[in-house]
């Protein structure tokens, strides 16, 4: 519904990155990052489910993706990101905010996890059962640290793109 050049546009990535892909699931957009990311960047897709890496895993031994070799599949908790503080540049979530119980306490995370003036992207769709208007996740990532720097979209898809100050 989305096209991967509009969500790496929207959210701001670009060559050379470290990016985490919360809630990477079976890497919708993985691939795209990763070759928008070049050699010299990193995705770190993490998943809470263990299916869903498998299937990332799957996708990545396929002829096509031979040539991807920046991604980093991560088993993990919104509320427990494996990284040291200030280390990545930039974390996107598609659809994925929402879903988490304890928002503030995995914004929380992402924070500690990201450089100063590091990106949160935030993408939602209208059909998704969890979506809220965009107007919501910008005060719930406020209310958490973040600075909004831009929305990208419309009320069917949008993403917001904040800064850690």
């Amino acid at each position: 519904m989305q096209p991967p050049d509009k969500l790496i546009l929207r959210s701001g990535i670009k060559e050379g990155m470290r990016v985490l892909d919360l809630g990477c699931g079976s890497g919708a957009f993985t691939t795209f990052v990763a070759r928008s990311i070049g050699p010299k960047g990193q995705v770190y897709a993490l998943d809470i489910q263990p299916k869903m890496l498998e299937q990332l895993q799957k996708k990545l031994s396929k002829p096509e993706n031979q040539d991807i070799k920046n991604v980093q599949l991560v088993s993990s908790s919104a509320y427990d990101l494996p990284f040291k503080d200030s280390s990545l540049d930039l974390v996107y979530m598609v659809t994925v905010l929402q879903e988490i119980p304890d928002k503030y306490r995995a914004l929380g995370e992402i924070r500690r996890v990201l450089k100063s003036g590091g990106i949160l992207a935030a993408t939602e769709f209208l059909v998704d059962p969890d979506y809220v208007l965009k107007s919501a996740t910008i005060k719930l990532c406020q209310k958490a640290g973040f600075i909004l720097d831009e929305v990208s979209g419309n009320l069917w898809n949008y993403t917001a793109k904040l800064k850690k100050t």
